[in-house]
């Protein structure tokens, strides 16, 4: 491996026997990409995985609209010279259901297997919380292994990819001598706003997005490399005269033997049934080609939309998409859930409005078992969100989730009767809790497309 770069200045801590924990600088771009590519692949078997190592090397040594080249946090083994466990923080703005707020995203997470369980990883975090915190986040969200996050105040909250594929067979050709009425071409910088509006569409059919600007697009468009593995193949549906139609992305590879859009957007008014069945195409064309060029090591078999639970495509196509994989889910971490009330509270204060629960005058404890919630309405509107502890018992309050189980709630991933149904420690005891929950917390589909 690469051999790190160290300035006595960016040293956060001494973490004892050789250890140090310290900030990224841009001198370290080749060793911290070597690192995550072999960490990310497969130690075991010296495969590594390049298109991670190309990510890091971007996000230090490439410019990007919401990531510092300092933004990596690194464990060093000083007597050995090299990195043994590192993660980073990438800055972004998500929205709930149109009110925007401060995430950071930590990612890229790795420890050398020989240093593993010496709580590297939880000084880490400890760290980015911290700068998280001072830059005004106020939720946290990882992509991650199963149940690993939740020893650091995670919950699994939000879907995370899924969709839909088809294959061949439930592809519609074009007769003999038709010409498709539409093309696919790359998007170019000329196309951003006509990517924002079919974007500002897709956000308000998700409870959870992110927000992109032009210069988060441009990234997107020309600021990656090729090889990263994040790079995105974004594409514009247009008709034979020009008019931009649909617009969608794809990864730069197979997944598999699956080729996937992973966002796509009609312009309303557009017929959606043949922009979609010349995107099948594009996708199987684009699939064999991606197949070819790994000279018979991969083969293409299947198109797919991976675009979450829900998605107007999966109506359009019916049972054309007899393949499913369902969501995975988002890690999300909220420090403080009452600041994450009160500036929700407009789209709470609708939802009751809306609801047969409108004009609630009350008060209503929920408890989380170690601390909890109470809540205040005066003809419905929430005059007070505060922290509550439950006592003499944890299960004193008028309804209780345990551990982090009511994020699932806040974030639309489960409806209060589905928690109760799997989880036998969630309870409902005051009667009109129940109502009022599913009023403010109705379950609700995020397919969130982070910056990465």
């Amino acid at each position: 491996m690469d051999q790190p770069f160290v300035q006595p200045n960016t040293i956060l801590r001494d973490l004892g026997d050789g250890l140090i924990l310290r900030r990224s600088t841009p001198q370290d771009a080749n060793a911290l990409a070597d690192f995550n590519a072999y960490i990310h692949g497969n130690p075991d078997k010296q495969e590594r995985e390049e298109g991670v190592g190309v990510w890091t090397h971007d996000l230090i040594s490439r410019p990007h609209p919401t990531f510092d080249p300092g933004d990596f946090t690194i464990v060093e083994d000083t007597r050995a010279s090299k990195i043994v466990s590192s993660l980073n923080l990438i800055n972004q703005t998500w929205q709930y259901a149109g009110i925007p707020f401060g995430v950071g995203r930590p990612e890229l997470v790795g420890t050398l297997p020989e240093y593993r369980n010496r709580g590297l990883v939880r000084a880490q975090f400890e760290e980015v919380h911290r700068w998280s915190a001072e830059r005004g986040h106020v939720v946290q969200a990882i992509t991650g292994i199963p149940h690993y996050y939740r020893q650091f105040g995670y919950e699994m909250a939000v879907n995370l990819g899924g969709g839909k594929a088809g294959y061949r067979s439930q592809i519609i050709e074009l007769k003999d001598g038709e010409i498709d009425p539409y093309q696919v071409r790359p998007a170019t910088v000329e196309d951003i706003p006509f990517l924002q509006t079919l974007y500002a569409q897709y956000c308000q059919r998700s409870l959870l997005s992110a927000e992109r600007d032009a210069h988060l697009w441009r990234y997107e468009l020309n600021g990656r490399s090729e090889a990263s593995i994040n790079t995105s193949a974004i594409r514009i549906v247009e008709t034979t005269t020009g008019q931009p139609v649909a617009f969608f992305a794809h990864p730069n590879m197979l997944w598999g033997s699956l080729m996937v859009a992973y966002t796509y957007e009609v312009l309303p008014g557009q017929p959606y049934l043949p922009i979609t069945n010349c995107v099948i195409r594009y996708l199987r064309a684009t699939g064999e080609a991606y197949a070819e060029k790994q000279a018979g090591k991969v083969i293409w078999d299947s198109f797919g939309f991976w675009l979450g639970s829900e998605h107007p495509v999966y109506d359009v196509l019916y049972e054309r998409l007899p393949r499913q994989r369902k969501p995975y889910a988002w890690y999300l971490r909220v420090a403080d859930i009452p600041a994450f009330l009160k500036l929700i509270r407009p789209v709470l204060e609708r939802r009751l409005a809306e609801s047969p629960m409108a004009g609630y005058s009350g008060e209503v404890k929920l408890s989380f078992y170690r601390s909890g919630l109470r809540l205040v309405f005066e003809t419905g509107c929430i005059n007070t969100v505060e922290a509550w502890k439950p006592t003499p018992v944890g299960h004193a309050g008028d309804a209780g989730l345990p551990n982090l189980t009511f994020l699932q709630l806040l974030f639309g991933y489960h409806s209060l009767e589905e928690l109760t149904d799997f989880l036998p420690d969630v309870y409902v005891h005051k009667p009109e809790a129940g109502p009022l929950l599913n009023s403010l917390f109705p379950k609700q589909a995020s397919d969130v497309w982070a910056i990465s």
